[in-house]
């Protein structure tokens, strides 16, 4: 993910087809060492095409994936809810603790 993001961050900065040196060289900026071999490998898969278009088809892809959250709604049904909600312990309030200031007002 190191690599992906450094060879984003490349174009961001100008460069239209980044090279293996200039993701290495945005790694070791921030003191990260990548493999050569991940390098490698992201290059080649990328070599050719279009970068935005990559990232449209991968929000598309990203549309069909399940994000959670619906699926407990769609099974509640009327009383679920309340259940899930009653399970969830209301959280204590907190004590205050008195300050030491030196003397006491009921002594």
């Amino acid at each position: 993910m190191k690599v992906v993001c450094a060879y984003l961050l490349a174009v961001l900065g100008g460069k239209a087809t980044p090279n293996a040196a200039d993701v290495k060289a945005i790694l070791s900026s921030v003191g990260v060492e990548a493999e050569d071999a991940n390098i490698s490998k992201l290059l080649k898969e990328l070599e050719g095409k279009d970068l935005a278009e990559l990232m449209a088809e991968g929000a598309k892809q990203l549309a069909s994936v399940p994000s959670g959250g619906g699926a407990v709604a769609a099974s509640g049904g009327g009383g679920g809810g309340a259940a899930a909600a009653a399970a969830a312990p209301e959280p204590e309030p907190e004590e205050e603790e008195e300050e030491d200031v030196g003397f006491d007002l009921f002594d």
